[in-house]
Formats: structure tokens, sequence, C-alpha cells
């Protein structure tokens, strides 16, 4: 049940994020929720459906529609009161990475796939929300900049990974690897860490 309700705050977390990245581009209400809705649940459609887990987790769970909906209404009247949050908005992003990243994971190895499958699941529920977000409100998606982001959850996942085959306790190896993934991302942000540009020559 933690690990649902979890899941139902970094659903929260992201449908907050599809509005802020609407703030600027003159969508009506309707666009707006439609944005919060990509974001926030995008990753794990796509995961379901590559994994044949149907009926998929918000069909069966509309408390997941609910909450995207309580959570666009929650952003737009903080937003029209007050300037949007800083640094507070960045960590409950990481926070929501995290658990997406690491809830995707535990579900493509519960279902015996291949550890490489479950690295890939689980930073495509972490991060295909945001890039659906980034493509539609017209923005290079985050993932494809040189923000330590896909790296953050893709760490975090094989740190799972390596701590489930040592037979550590399910419930510790997923919080050491959602620690891991809120780490790396808060340190990223707070040093300025970046990933390498490729050396392009040439105009």
């Amino acid at each position: 049940m933690l690990l649902y309700y979890l899941d139902l705050a970094g659903v929260a977390v992201f449908a907050a994020s599809g509005v802020l990245a609407t703030r600027d581009r003159e969508l009506d209400i309707f666009g707006v929720v439609i944005v919060a809705t990509f974001t926030a649940i995008g990753g794990g459609t796509l995961r379901d459906l590559l994994l044949a887990h149907h009926p998929i987790f918000w069909v069966v769970d509309p408390w997941y529609l609910v909450t995207i909906l309580l959570s666009v209404l929650a952003t737009v009247l903080y937003l029209s009161l007050r300037p949007p949050p800083g640094f507070l908005f960045l960590v409950a992003d990481a926070c929501g990475l995290a658990i997406f990243a690491l809830s995707g994971a535990k579900l493509a190895l519960e279902a015996g796939h291949s550890p490489l499958i479950v690295i890939i699941m689980g930073a495509m529920t972490g991060v295909m929300g945001g890039m659906l977000r980034d493509v539609i409100t017209a923005r290079i998606p985050l993932v494809m900049r040189k923000e330590v982001y896909a790296t953050a959850a893709i760490s975090g996942i094989v740190v799972y990974l390596v701590l489930h085959a040592l037979s550590v306790p399910e419930t510790l190896a997923f919080a050491i690897g959602v620690a891991v993934v809120i780490g790396l991302r808060l340190v990223a942000i707070r040093w300025g860490l970046n990933l390498p540009s490729l050396p392009w020559h040439g105009p």
C-alpha cells in the first residue's frame, strides 16, 4: 500500500509539472489537463503496453485520473495566487522520477524479464511522461539534454538489481534504489552537473 500511495504522489507531482510547462503556451483548461495527463501516466501506460500488462493500471484504478485532476486544479489555483515554486518543485520532481523508475523496474522484474529489459522499462516509466510533456509543449525533451536525469534513473535501477541479486530484502532494495535516483538528481541540480556534449566540429 505504501508503494501505491507513493505512486499516486508521483502522478500528482508529474501532473503539476505538466501544468507548469503550459504556462506560456496559451492553452485552455482542456489542453492543460491533456498535457498533465500525458506527463503523469504516459510512461506507465507505455510500459504496460510493452509488457502486455492488461488492463492498463489507470483503467483498473480510476484514482490515478482523479489524482491528476486534483493536482491540475491545485496547481492552477496555486499559480493564480503565487509564483511557481523553484527548487522545492525540482525536489518533488526528483522524487516522482525515482518512484516511477523503480516501480517500473519492479514490475518488469516480477514479470521475469532480463536485467536489460528491467532497466529499459524502469527508465522509460520514469522519463517518458516528461518527454511527452516537452514534445507537446514544443521543447527539447529534458532527457535529451545534458541534464543528469535518465542517468540518475538508470543508476538507481542498476543498484536495485544488484541488491536484488544479493538477496537484500525487497523493500530495502527498492528504498535504496529510490534514494540513489533522488540523491544523484539533487546533487546534479545543486552543483549544476551535466553530461558532456558531443564534440561536434564545423557549422
